[in-house]
């Protein structure tokens, strides 16, 4: 049944391919998984391979139809009874872009007019628009693997600079104010006169960056993306990053590898509970206590990167964003459900702590996080805390930043 490819293995790692194509996430770790569970079952009987591969990639309920059609489609035979795509009696469209439609259906020999209406993908509206502008705006969890890519090059490449704080410390500057504590000193050596007033202003430095990425079950489509947009960014900036789920784990030393791909896979062996369930409030709780003192000073910028989702308690989560909020110059929440235009921060978790933010942005796309760079090279130095949070409104950059 097998046989799109005359090697299993090369048939599977295909087929992941499409799943990815389709938008659910796959990787190499799952692509051996789903080898080790086909050396299990009867590869001649369809049904155990359908369920052996679906129990690897299906992590969530709506991801079943997906990976239904994809399987269709994949091992659906040219000129045989089935339509690619569908099942008897139940039509399964799988969402592919136009052209990774007909170069999959030209890969798999099922390129007649009757399958090409199977496959769906978005209308073909994209004229004036370069390749690249397109990819900018497209949502992460839509991309194929060769367009994570480029993305990943197009993050390495983006211009972040983080706003500059002042700092206790001076440096020696004609155009400063005077100060007289090097001008007596320079007089005392010159037998009591000051021939000249010694000037200094103070000295700069880039803000800290504090990341908090959760990588719970229903961020299983962003987690891995925006990691890679923590990667990028750390190899510029003074960045600490964290993961977290049920528990809360530093990973910045994890993403100090210059290789992306080898820095997810110590990542992912790492953090024991991607794809969990989510506790914010613990895992704010545990890094205030834990880790807070020693990387919020200076003046840092936290990034809280979840869609909201929260199975603890929204006072405790309320609290612990207060205290948060206190400790830092920024806080911006980042949401990559804000991409969607039919969104809407209604659930318990993100309700809890909008209140406590000073932007709430998405972050489904390059395009949205090239947003967010130019927001954090235009912090202003000093605020008023009591304007804190007027713009944390939906999809808006606050008005306001932290003193």
């Amino acid at each position: 049944m097998i046989g799109t490819a005359p090697d299993p293995i090369e048939s599977v790692t295909l087929f992941a391919r499409l799943l990815r194509d389709a938008g659910l996430t796959t990787g190499p770790e799952r692509v051996r998984d789903a080898c080790e569970a086909l050396l299990a079952i009867d590869l001649e009987r369809p049904d155990e391979v359908r369920y052996a591969l679906r129990a690897v990639f299906v992590t969530r309920r709506e991801e079943g139809a997906v990976f239904d059609a994809a399987f269709d489609l994949f091992f659906s035979r040219p000129g045989g009874e089935g339509k690619a795509g569908s099942i008897p009696g139940r039509s399964r469209p799988l969402a592919l872009d136009p052209k990774q439609a007909l170069a999959w259906m030209n890969a798999l020999g099922l390129s007649s007019p009757g399958v090409a209406r199977e496959v769906e993908g978005p209308p073909a509206s994209s004229a004036g628009y370069s390749a690249e502008e397109l990819l900018r705006q497209r949502d992460f969890r839509e991309m194929s693997w060769d367009e994570l890519a480029s993305v990943r090059r197009l993050l390495r490449q983006s211009p972040w600079r983080v706003a500059e704080r002042r700092t206790r410390r001076l440096r020696a500057d004609r155009r400063g104010t005077v100060e007289l504590r090097r001008t007596m000193r320079a007089a005392a050596r010159q037998g009591g006169d000051a021939h000249r007033l010694a000037r200094a202003s103070a000295r700069t430095k880039r803000r800290p960056i504090v990341v908090l990425c959760d990588v719970s079950g229903s961020m299983d489509r962003y987690s891995r993306h925006l990691l890679v947009f923590a990667h990028a960014i750390g190899r510029r900036e003074r960045v600490e990053t964290f993961a977290f789920s049920t528990h809360l784990t530093r990973i910045t030393h994890l993403l100090r590898h210059g290789d992306i791909d080898a820095a997810l896979d110590h990542v992912a062996a790492q953090v024991h509970d991607i794809g969990g369930g989510t506790r914010i409030a613990d895992a704010l709780h545990t890094f205030q206590r834990d880790h807070a003192r020693r990387v919020l000073g200076h003046g840092a910028v936290v990034l809280i990167i979840s869609d909201g989702w929260d199975r603890g308690d929204p006072e405790q989560l309320g609290r612990e964003m207060a205290r948060l909020r206190r400790s830092c110059h920024r806080l911006i929440w980042l949401n990559p459900l804000l991409g969607s235009s039919v969104y809407q921060p209604e659930t318990r978790g993100m309700a809890a702590a909008l209140p406590h933010c000073d932007d709430f942005l998405s972050a489904h796309s390059v395009e949205a996080l090239d947003a967010l760079g130019r927001l954090l090279a235009q912090l202003p130095r000093r605020v008023s805390r009591s304007s804190r949070g007027a713009g944390a409104g939906l999809g808006g950059s606050g008005a306001a930043a932290a003193g």
